[in-house]
Protein backbone atom coordinates (compact mmCIF):
# COMPACT_ATOMS: atom_id res chain seq x y z
CA UNK A 1 0.00 0.00 0.00
CA UNK A 2 1.33 3.43 -0.94
CA UNK A 3 0.40 6.98 -0.05
CA UNK A 4 1.07 9.56 -2.75
CA UNK A 5 1.18 13.31 -2.19
CA UNK A 6 -2.17 14.92 -3.03
CA UNK A 7 -2.54 18.03 -5.19
CA UNK A 8 -5.75 19.98 -5.74
CA UNK A 9 -6.76 21.78 -8.91
CA UNK A 10 -9.54 24.38 -8.92
CA UNK A 11 -10.32 24.84 -12.59
CA UNK A 12 -12.78 24.60 -15.43
CA UNK A 13 -13.74 21.35 -17.14
CA UNK A 14 -12.57 21.11 -20.76
CA UNK A 15 -14.51 18.46 -22.68
CA UNK A 16 -11.61 18.04 -25.12
CA UNK A 17 -9.42 17.12 -22.11
CA UNK A 18 -6.44 19.01 -23.51
CA UNK A 19 -6.65 21.83 -20.97
CA UNK A 20 -8.47 22.65 -17.76
CA UNK A 21 -8.81 20.27 -14.85
CA UNK A 22 -8.54 17.21 -17.10
CA UNK A 23 -5.07 18.28 -18.22
CA UNK A 24 -4.20 19.10 -14.61
CA UNK A 25 -5.21 15.67 -13.33
CA UNK A 26 -3.28 13.87 -16.08
CA UNK A 27 -0.25 16.01 -15.33
CA UNK A 28 -0.50 15.28 -11.61
CA UNK A 29 -0.59 11.54 -12.35
CA UNK A 30 2.35 11.75 -14.76
CA UNK A 31 4.40 13.52 -12.08
CA UNK A 32 3.69 11.00 -9.34
CA UNK A 33 0.95 12.84 -7.46
CA UNK A 34 -2.66 11.92 -6.68
CA UNK A 35 -4.94 14.62 -8.04
CA UNK A 36 -8.25 15.87 -6.69
CA UNK A 37 -10.34 18.67 -8.16
CA UNK A 38 -12.99 21.29 -7.60
CA UNK A 39 -14.86 22.25 -10.75
CA UNK A 40 -15.28 26.00 -11.24
CA UNK A 41 -16.89 25.93 -14.69
CA UNK A 42 -17.96 23.61 -17.49
CA UNK A 43 -16.74 24.59 -20.94
CA UNK A 44 -17.78 23.14 -24.27
CA UNK A 45 -14.63 23.54 -26.29
CA UNK A 46 -12.08 21.99 -28.56
CA UNK A 47 -8.75 23.41 -29.74
CA UNK A 48 -9.45 26.70 -31.46
CA UNK A 49 -13.12 26.97 -30.51
CA UNK A 50 -15.23 27.67 -27.41
CA UNK A 51 -18.95 27.00 -27.86
CA UNK A 52 -20.44 27.47 -24.39
CA UNK A 53 -19.45 28.24 -20.80
CA UNK A 54 -21.36 27.53 -17.58
CA UNK A 55 -19.92 28.87 -14.32
CA UNK A 56 -20.57 26.59 -11.34
CA UNK A 57 -22.65 27.98 -8.47
CA UNK A 58 -20.30 29.32 -5.82
CA UNK A 59 -21.98 27.31 -3.04
CA UNK A 60 -21.30 24.10 -4.98
CA UNK A 61 -17.66 25.07 -5.39
CA UNK A 62 -17.48 25.76 -1.66
CA UNK A 63 -18.88 22.27 -0.97
CA UNK A 64 -16.38 20.63 -3.32
CA UNK A 65 -13.46 22.38 -1.63
CA UNK A 66 -14.62 21.50 1.86
CA UNK A 67 -15.12 17.87 0.90
CA UNK A 68 -11.69 17.32 -0.65
CA UNK A 69 -9.93 19.28 2.09
CA UNK A 70 -11.58 17.21 4.82
CA UNK A 71 -10.99 13.90 3.02
CA UNK A 72 -7.43 14.18 1.71
CA UNK A 73 -4.09 15.42 3.10
CA UNK A 74 -3.53 18.15 0.54
CA UNK A 75 0.07 19.08 -0.25
CA UNK A 76 -0.40 21.82 -2.87
CA UNK A 77 -3.09 23.61 -4.85
CA UNK A 78 -3.40 25.38 -8.18
CA UNK A 79 -6.06 27.49 -9.83
CA UNK A 80 -7.00 27.73 -13.48
CA UNK A 81 -10.18 29.19 -14.95
CA UNK A 82 -12.33 30.77 -12.23
CA UNK A 83 -14.91 32.64 -14.29
CA UNK A 84 -16.31 35.36 -12.04
CA UNK A 85 -15.88 37.26 -8.79
CA UNK A 86 -18.10 34.93 -6.74
CA UNK A 87 -15.87 31.99 -7.61
CA UNK A 88 -12.69 33.98 -6.94
CA UNK A 89 -14.08 34.97 -3.52
CA UNK A 90 -14.68 31.33 -2.56
CA UNK A 91 -11.16 30.42 -3.66
CA UNK A 92 -9.57 33.31 -1.76
CA UNK A 93 -11.40 32.34 1.43
CA UNK A 94 -10.36 28.69 1.01
CA UNK A 95 -6.71 29.56 0.44
CA UNK A 96 -6.65 31.81 3.50
CA UNK A 97 -8.04 28.94 5.56
CA UNK A 98 -5.30 26.65 4.20
CA UNK A 99 -2.39 29.07 4.03
CA UNK A 100 0.10 26.24 4.64
CA UNK A 101 -0.51 24.95 1.10
CA UNK A 102 1.74 26.30 -1.67
CA UNK A 103 -0.54 27.92 -4.25
CA UNK A 104 0.19 28.16 -7.97
CA UNK A 105 -2.08 30.56 -9.86
CA UNK A 106 -2.43 30.20 -13.60
CA UNK A 107 -4.20 33.54 -14.21
CA UNK A 108 -6.59 32.32 -16.90
CA UNK A 109 -8.26 35.43 -18.26
CA UNK A 110 -9.21 34.48 -21.81
CA UNK A 111 -8.98 31.44 -24.07
CA UNK A 112 -6.51 31.22 -26.93
CA UNK A 113 -9.51 31.96 -29.18
CA UNK A 114 -9.98 35.30 -27.38
CA UNK A 115 -13.11 34.18 -25.51
CA UNK A 116 -13.20 35.81 -22.04
CA UNK A 117 -12.88 33.27 -19.20
CA UNK A 118 -12.90 35.71 -16.26
CA UNK A 119 -15.17 38.72 -15.87
CA UNK A 120 -13.90 42.18 -14.94
CA UNK A 121 -14.97 42.00 -11.29
CA UNK A 122 -13.33 38.59 -11.01
CA UNK A 123 -10.11 39.92 -12.53
CA UNK A 124 -10.04 42.85 -10.12
CA UNK A 125 -10.58 40.54 -7.14
CA UNK A 126 -7.92 38.14 -8.41
CA UNK A 127 -5.43 41.00 -8.63
CA UNK A 128 -6.28 42.43 -5.23
CA UNK A 129 -6.64 39.29 -3.11
CA UNK A 130 -5.69 36.03 -4.87
CA UNK A 131 -2.37 36.84 -6.53
CA UNK A 132 -0.76 38.08 -3.28
CA UNK A 133 -1.52 34.67 -1.71
CA UNK A 134 0.30 32.72 -4.42
CA UNK A 135 3.64 30.98 -4.07
CA UNK A 136 3.91 31.44 -7.85
CA UNK A 137 1.86 32.82 -10.72
CA UNK A 138 2.43 31.71 -14.32
CA UNK A 139 1.12 34.28 -16.80
CA UNK A 140 1.66 34.05 -20.54
CA UNK A 141 2.33 37.11 -22.68
CA UNK A 142 -1.26 38.30 -23.05
CA UNK A 143 -2.02 37.71 -19.37
CA UNK A 144 1.11 39.64 -18.38
CA UNK A 145 -0.01 42.56 -20.53
CA UNK A 146 -3.41 42.55 -18.84
CA UNK A 147 -1.87 42.38 -15.37
CA UNK A 148 0.53 45.23 -16.20
CA UNK A 149 -2.01 47.23 -18.22
CA UNK A 150 0.56 47.83 -20.94
CA UNK A 151 1.97 46.22 -24.06
CA UNK A 152 5.09 44.07 -24.03
CA UNK A 153 6.84 44.54 -27.34
CA UNK A 154 10.62 44.50 -26.95
CA UNK A 155 13.00 41.96 -25.45
CA UNK A 156 13.72 44.49 -22.71
CA UNK A 157 10.00 44.86 -21.95
CA UNK A 158 9.68 41.10 -21.65
CA UNK A 159 12.78 40.73 -19.49
CA UNK A 160 11.54 43.26 -16.92
CA UNK A 161 7.87 42.22 -16.89
CA UNK A 162 8.18 39.46 -14.26
CA UNK A 163 9.65 41.83 -11.68
CA UNK A 164 7.08 44.49 -12.54
CA UNK A 165 4.24 42.01 -11.95
CA UNK A 166 5.83 41.05 -8.62
CA UNK A 167 6.08 44.71 -7.64
CA UNK A 168 2.38 45.19 -8.31
CA UNK A 169 1.01 42.01 -6.71
CA UNK A 170 3.66 40.80 -4.28
CA UNK A 171 4.02 37.27 -5.66
CA UNK A 172 6.72 35.22 -7.34
CA UNK A 173 6.28 35.20 -11.12
CA UNK A 174 7.17 32.82 -13.94
CA UNK A 175 6.53 34.66 -17.21
CA UNK A 176 6.13 32.06 -19.95
CA UNK A 177 7.86 32.89 -23.22
CA UNK A 178 6.17 30.59 -25.70
CA UNK A 179 4.05 33.37 -27.20
CA UNK A 180 6.85 35.95 -27.31
CA UNK A 181 9.21 36.00 -30.29
CA UNK A 182 12.60 37.20 -29.09
CA UNK A 183 14.12 39.74 -31.47
CA UNK A 184 17.62 38.64 -30.51
CA UNK A 185 16.94 34.89 -30.86
CA UNK A 186 13.67 34.03 -32.62
CA UNK A 187 14.55 30.31 -32.61
CA UNK A 188 14.69 30.29 -28.80
CA UNK A 189 12.07 30.42 -26.05
CA UNK A 190 12.98 32.38 -22.94
CA UNK A 191 11.03 32.17 -19.69
CA UNK A 192 11.74 34.89 -17.15
CA UNK A 193 11.09 34.54 -13.45
CA UNK A 194 11.23 36.76 -10.39
CA UNK A 195 11.52 34.53 -7.34
CA UNK A 196 12.21 35.60 -3.78
CA UNK A 197 13.80 38.86 -4.84
CA UNK A 198 15.95 37.55 -7.67
CA UNK A 199 15.64 37.42 -11.45
CA UNK A 200 16.09 34.14 -13.29
CA UNK A 201 15.86 33.15 -16.93
CA UNK A 202 15.70 29.86 -18.81
CA UNK A 203 16.16 29.46 -22.54
CA UNK A 204 15.58 26.45 -24.77
CA UNK A 205 15.16 25.79 -28.49
CA UNK A 206 11.74 26.59 -29.92
CA UNK A 207 10.25 23.24 -30.93
CA UNK A 208 8.84 22.76 -34.42
CA UNK A 209 5.40 21.71 -33.15
CA UNK A 210 1.87 23.13 -33.49
CA UNK A 211 0.48 25.67 -31.03
CA UNK A 212 -1.02 22.91 -28.91
CA UNK A 213 -3.97 23.61 -26.61
CA UNK A 214 -3.41 23.43 -22.84
CA UNK A 215 0.29 24.14 -22.42
CA UNK A 216 -0.29 26.77 -19.74
CA UNK A 217 -2.53 24.51 -17.66
CA UNK A 218 -0.07 21.65 -18.00
CA UNK A 219 3.01 23.64 -17.01
CA UNK A 220 1.38 25.15 -13.93
CA UNK A 221 -0.01 21.74 -12.93
CA UNK A 222 3.44 20.16 -13.26
CA UNK A 223 4.91 22.84 -10.99
CA UNK A 224 2.10 22.22 -8.50
CA UNK A 225 2.79 18.47 -8.58
CA UNK A 226 6.50 18.95 -7.96
CA UNK A 227 5.75 21.30 -5.04
CA UNK A 228 3.50 18.59 -3.60
CA UNK A 229 6.52 16.29 -3.76
CA UNK A 230 8.42 18.80 -1.58
CA UNK A 231 10.73 20.09 -4.27
CA UNK A 232 11.73 23.71 -3.91
CA UNK A 233 10.34 26.25 -6.34
CA UNK A 234 13.40 26.32 -8.60
CA UNK A 235 13.48 22.52 -8.88
CA UNK A 236 9.73 22.43 -9.49
CA UNK A 237 9.96 24.92 -12.35
CA UNK A 238 12.95 23.17 -13.94
CA UNK A 239 11.32 19.73 -13.81
CA UNK A 240 7.98 21.11 -15.02
CA UNK A 241 9.60 22.72 -18.08
CA UNK A 242 11.37 19.43 -18.91
CA UNK A 243 8.06 17.59 -18.61
CA UNK A 244 6.32 20.20 -20.76
CA UNK A 245 8.92 19.84 -23.51
CA UNK A 246 8.58 16.05 -23.51
CA UNK A 247 4.78 16.34 -23.69
CA UNK A 248 5.05 18.74 -26.62
CA UNK A 249 7.60 16.68 -28.53
CA UNK A 250 5.36 13.60 -28.42
CA UNK A 251 2.04 15.36 -29.07
CA UNK A 252 -1.00 13.48 -30.40
CA UNK A 253 -2.69 14.22 -33.73
CA UNK A 254 -6.05 13.20 -35.18
CA UNK A 255 -7.45 14.11 -38.57
CA UNK A 256 -11.07 15.20 -38.88
CA UNK A 257 -13.33 16.92 -41.39
CA UNK A 258 -11.97 20.34 -40.36
CA UNK A 259 -8.32 19.39 -40.71
CA UNK A 260 -6.14 18.24 -37.79
CA UNK A 261 -6.69 18.23 -34.07
CA UNK A 262 -3.57 18.19 -31.88
CA UNK A 263 -3.18 17.52 -28.17
CA UNK A 264 -0.38 17.23 -25.65
CA UNK A 265 0.81 13.79 -24.68
CA UNK A 266 0.59 14.01 -20.90
CA UNK A 267 2.31 10.65 -20.46
CA UNK A 268 5.44 10.97 -22.61
CA UNK A 269 7.58 7.86 -22.68
CA UNK A 270 10.68 9.98 -23.31
CA UNK A 271 10.82 11.31 -19.76
CA UNK A 272 10.39 9.64 -16.41
CA UNK A 273 10.14 11.25 -13.01
CA UNK A 274 10.97 9.47 -9.77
Amino acid sequence: MSSLPVALTIAGSDCSCGAGLQADLKTFAANGVYGVCAVSAIVAEAPGRVDAIHIIDSTLLHSQLNRVASSFPLSSVKTGMLGNAEIVRVVVDFIREHSELPLVVDPVICASTGTPLLDEDGLNLMKAELLPLARLITPNLSEAEILLKKSIRTDKDFFHAAQQIHDLYGCNVLLKGGHFLLNAAPDQIADYAWIDGQSFSSTRPRLNVPDVHGTGCTLSAAITARLARRENLHESIKNAISYMNASLQSYHRWKNQNGCNDALNHFPAALEFP
